[in-house]
């Protein structure tokens, strides 16, 4: 059915009856002016994300079941990188006329698997129509105990610096994309050829926010210092601990968890490993800091941490290269406006 047809109240219906309320917490959910969260006596977390398209995503290669699961993802990754737990969503979208009922129906798919996975539910947001394109904007809602949150200016010096899973793989596969995209602009009879890097495209289209991590840490009783999810790049979001805790840092190159899918196709496409894997964003892996005594109570194989460098008093923000020259880390991650 064309959306137009089916009308902004419509279309609510349809997506209320895909989430009904089954956190506690949610005492009131879509239907109503305003959702009802109930938290008790913990504290409330909310951060919310726009998704533009032609800025944030190209729907010629993301399919839009995976751009509703992603929409949700960048979300509950920033109430996690502050060691918080999602509960709830409120997500908006804008669509032109160009999206049909059956499109926006397999968006809202990709979020059900997501809130499915990560046990949140979707109370509410809004719908609108535009003029050209998609455009969306999700608000992710959790709570978190006083004692255990976890903030961007809590590193201290001799912090242990951390990061979870491995680097560099999103930027690869948003290489591929655009490659294999520019490939069939110029002539349509190439067919796109991604077999062979799935893992790159994965992490791209469809990534995973780490509640995991979370969940370990506290299974140790460890509360990290400080902490950012890696959206712009691990070097901006480095950066962001950095000033914000008024610290310097020191991060080894052969520390980098960067896997060897990420150099091997960084020589097929020419470009520069290293500079891709701090640089690239969207990984949506956590970024934190440990005091030396928790470090050492995590089992670093068990957890898929890695350890790749340390806060100090200074505020030289230094990369030593596996030569042991030292170089200064600058910033080449995303930022909007530039």
């Amino acid at each position: 059915m064309d959306i137009y047809q089916l009308g902004e109240f419509g279309l609510i219906d349809q997506i209320k009856k895909k989430f009904p309320c089954k956190k506690k917490s949610s005492l009131l959910g879509i239907g109503d002016d305003a959702a009802i969260i109930n938290f008790h006596n913990k504290l409330t977390v909310v951060s919310s994300d726009m998704l533009i398209e032609g800025i944030h995503f190209d729907l010629s290669y993301f399919p839009l079941k995976h751009l509703g699961y992603k929409s949700v993802i960048v979300n509950l990754s920033d109430i996690f990188s502050m060691n918080a737990i999602p509960s709830q969503i409120l997500l908006n979208i804008a669509v032109s006329s160009k999206f049909s009922s059956d499109a926006i129906y397999e968006f809202y798919d990709g979020v059900k698997i997501a809130c499915d996975e990560y046990n949140v539910d979707l109370v509410g947001g809004d719908t609108s129509s535009s003029v050209s394109g998609m455009t969306i904007s999700c608000t992710a809602i959790g709570s978190v105990d006083k004692k255990k949150i976890t903030r961007r200016d809590g590193a201290k010096p001799n912090d242990i610096i951390c990061v979870s899973g491995d680097i560099g793989r999103s930027y690869m596969g948003l290489m591929i994309l655009q490659r294999e995209k520019s490939n069939f602009i110029k002539n349509p009879e190439n067919q796109p050829e991604l077999d062979n890097y799935k893992n790159l495209i994965e992490k791209q289209l469809r990534p995973k926010a780490r509640n995991d991590i979370i969940e370990y840490l506290s299974r140790y009783n460890v509360i990290p210092n400080s902490m950012v999810d890696i959206s712009d790049g691990i070097s901006s979001d480095l950066g962001h601990i950095s000033q914000s805790s008024n610290l310097g840092f020191k991060v080894f190159e052969e520390k980098l968890p960067i896997s060897k899918e990420v150099r091997k196709i960084s020589e097929e496409l020419n470009t520069d490993y290293l500079s891709s894997a701090l640089n690239g964003g969207e990984e949506y892996e956590l970024l934190f800091s440990l005091s030396p005594e928790n470090f050492k109570k995590i089992d670093k194989k068990e957890s898929n941490i890695s350890p790749i460098g340390f806060f100090t008093h200074n505020n030289k923000k230094t990369l030593v290269c596996k030569d042991g020259r030292e170089d200064e880390l600058k910033s080449f991650g995303w930022k909007h406006f530039n």
